[in-house]
């Protein structure tokens, strides 16, 4: 190998070295791609939904690295708290090492309890407003769930499903939010492990904010197969907004 060309590769190393480390960076520090596993956020979100996440919201905690790399080892810088009603992904508070994303239902100084099904913060029943029965084809076979807008505080609306108002978790207690917790839901609520079952979500645990849907498929093609796009893509939901 000529001194030239070793010198070429030699560069070459470095061009990939850094473009290693610029992804690194934005896929930690600005946006990052998440797909939906499972139906905990139905009707907002499907399995089959690919989201962009942003980052730079609510600052940085070793969580905001790939592996949760203890590039921070404590706590979180440029805080900024989520706002209730947005959407976020976190790590589990019982193992720190999944992610899951619900919605912020609870942020510090709220109470939360469930009553008969419905949801109160600060003693006040959240209301919500029946929109339709449909039926969803879930792990058990078809349910037949019922549609309710519902309407936050601080004015933020999304809509959720509901069975009845009789399921495991329809009942809990009073649950006060202190200082650097969250309190989380998913919007399936006869179908969502949330913090009404592993307790409040620490500041520290949160990774990203749920941006908007860039792809959504049902599962039953594949991209490349562009005859087959109308049967398998959900292209209605491209680019919803999430933040809304």
């Amino acid at each position: 190998m000529t001194e030239e060309n070793s010198e070429k590769q030699k560069k070459g190393y470095i061009d990939w070295l850094w473009l290693i480390l610029l992804a690194f960076l934005i896929r930690s520090c600005a946006f990052e791609p998440y797909n939906i596993p499972s139906s905990s956020m139905v009707p907002t979100l499907l399995i089959g939904d690919y989201l962009f996440t942003s980052k730079f919201d609510y600052g940085y905690s070793k969580h905001s690295f790939p592996f949760s790399l203890p590039i921070i080892p404590h706590g979180r810088i440029f805080n900024n708290p989520p706002t209730r009603g947005d959407i976020v992904i976190f790590k589990m508070p019982k193992d720190q090492s999944t992610d899951y994303i619900k919605r912020v239902i609870g942020v510090p100084g709220d109470v939360i309890r469930m009553t008969n099904g419905r949801l109160y913060i600060n003693d006040q029943m959240v209301p919500r407003e029946f929109l339709q029965e449909e039926d969803w084809l879930t792990e058990a076979g078809i349910q037949r769930y019922s549609r309710y807008r519902e309407t936050l505080p601080n004015g933020k609306q999304h809509e959720i499903y509901e069975i009845n108002d009789v399921q495991v978790y329809d009942n809990t207690p009073p649950a006060t939010v202190p200082e650097g917790h969250y309190f989380v839901m998913g919007d399936n609520r006869d179908n969502s492990l949330d913090s009404r079952d592993f307790g409040l979500v620490h500041e520290d645990l949160l990774e990203a904010k749920a941006r908007f849907i860039f792809y959504s498929t049902n599962g039953d093609g594949y991209f490349f197969q562009f005859w087959r796009w109308t049967s398998f893509l959900r292209l209605d939901r491209f680019f919803m907004d999430l933040t809304k």
